[in-house]
């Protein structure tokens, strides 16, 4: 059927539906805020603790990788017991993630917080499923656009208010900061949100959790430290092949199970598994691009634009305020159109957004376009395959689904950084100053070409997703009067 029908009885009318859309994007926002706001002071906790670069790099990685390992679990318990009730109690949890980091007196203190606020990260995907409960589909597109264009939104005023607080204010008050707006927020959803229903009957398969998290961490955990110790060293492969075993026994385990913790035939769904791909290309191509950034416009001229943090930040802001109108513009055109066409052009735009890059970046105003044109597709193609996957999975599996691809942007968001870092400390130049009247080679730096190598990577990435999304079957909405 190429239309998917609905009526009007669905949700509880428009007034709650707007709360509830205000609210998931808000929490949503906060959340992708966090992921990224403590970058800018990584370098002063790193100084502050003594500590090495390796063991610093972890405060970012170890977010990801908590995420990327419970969000599908969190996901199964909100299609089990309520997804109101796994909302509050995630968002519980980041709060307290938030409270240890902002009284943190040691490295290990910051990372267990930063591995509590990966958890967290499940909130995204349950607000997700609450809005698919509560909204009829020709509107979900809308609130799926809002929601996804937090992912751009918040990671980069993560980075922008992020340096800003770190140099006047210092980094525990960025969590502080973050902690009241989570309190007023976790406030908000017990008033907002509605109770929804729960099969507290079915059992849960914690096999097949143990299996995904082991499987997921190991992997993740292989990949993070891939360029420091090497990928083809012992130490590394000791945690790629158990993480690889744990994944096979995953899928052989679920298979035989009664309740799985993510049914077989659900990624088996073309829809699904193809928007699955497309979404970890989608987040590898994001972060990519958000890190070989971060590198590029700090570097001293002529290796970069020699910016300080915070004018680093500033030009990336034009593009996370254009995404403010992008996502809610595309869900409406979602609505009417299907999410292939938005797939398409996203994808067209990314790939002529990372050509921008690889030809345009002589200075500020030059990478400010690039980078609203290559976070515009980028975006355009994250809406679609949210949408997609909610729609094309069955009602009671569809939070763990959502969790699922959530993992999945996550190890892809884990694995963007590492190839910028490591084309950037393949391709050097040699930094040369003036000593005592005579040259003297005092450092190195990415070389043009390595931005060019990281750049022309990602428009490989997108015109995958490209290819990827000529074979999604579209669907419409078909609205019946009731």
């Amino acid at each position: 059927m190429d239309g998917i029908e609905t009526t009007n009885d669905v949700g509880h009318g428009d007034k709650y539906a707007t709360k509830l859309m205000i609210t998931m994007v808000s929490v949503a926002l906060l959340v992708n805020y966090v992921e990224t706001m403590v970058i800018p002071g990584i370098p002063t906790i790193q100084k502050e603790y003594g500590i090495t670069s390796s063991l610093a790099s972890w405060i970012t990685s170890i977010f990801l990788i908590a995420g990327a390992a419970t969000t599908p679990l969190f996901g199964k318990f909100g299609d089990i017991y309520g997804k109101r009730k796994m909302f509050i109690l995630v968002l519980t949890i980041y709060i307290i993630g938030l409270v240890i980091a902002a009284f943190s007196t040691t490295i290990y203190d910051l990372l267990a917080a930063r591995a509590i606020q990966g958890m967290g990260f499940a909130i995204v995907p349950l607000a997700l499923a609450l809005l698919a409960d509560k909204l009829p589909p020709e509107k979900l597109g809308i609130a799926q656009g809002a929601i996804s264009s937090t992912f751009a939104i918040g990671a980069a005023f993560g980075l922008i208010v992020g340096a800003y607080i770190e140099e006047y204010y210092g980094w525990r008050d960025a969590f502080m900061i973050a902690l009241v707006l989570s309190l007023l927020l976790l406030v908000l959803s017990l008033k907002i949100i509605e109770k929804d229903t729960t099969r507290q009957h079915v059992k849960v398969d914690y096999g097949g959790i143990a299996f995904l998290i082991a499987g997921i961490t190991l992997c993740m955990m292989y990949i993070t430290e891939g360029p420091t110790r090497g990928w083809d060293s012992m130490d590394n492969l000791a945690l790629l092949i158990p993480g690889l075993i744990s994944l096979l026994l995953f899928f052989v385990y679920e298979a035989r199970q009664d309740n799985p913790l993510i049914p077989m035939r659900i990624l088996k769904i073309k829809n699904i598994l193809l928007s699955n791909i497309i979404g970890l290309l989608s987040s590898m191509a994001m972060f990519i691009v958000f890190f070989a950034l971060t590198y590029y416009t700090q570097l001293p001229k002529p290796y970069g634009l020699g910016m300080t943090t915070i004018e680093s930040g500033l030009v990336m802001a034009p593009a996370a305020i254009t995404m403010l109108f992008v996502g809610p513009i595309a869900g409406r055109a979602l609505s009417r159109l299907g999410p292939k066409p938005i797939l398409i052009s996203g994808s067209l735009i990314g790939i002529m957004g990372m050509g921008m890059f690889v030809m345009f970046r002589g200075d500020s105003f030059a990478v400010m376009i690039d980078e609203i044109f290559t976070l515009t597709g980028l975006i355009l193609t994250m809406i679609p395959i949210i949408n997609i996957i909610t729609l094309s999975s069955p009602k009671e599996n569809t939070a763990v689904s959502l969790g699922f691809n959530t993992s999945i942007r996550d190890i892809g968001g884990a694995i963007g950084p590492v190839i910028a870092t490591t084309v950037m400390t393949s391709f050097v130049v040699s930094i040369v100053a003036i000593v005592g009247g005579s040259s003297m080679v005092v450092g190195t730096a990415p070389s043009s070409m390595a931005f060019d190598i990281i750049f022309t990577i990602g428009i490989v990435i997108m015109v995958t997703a490209l290819i990827l999304g000529l074979f999604i079957k579209n669907y419409s909405f078909k609205k019946n009067e009731v």
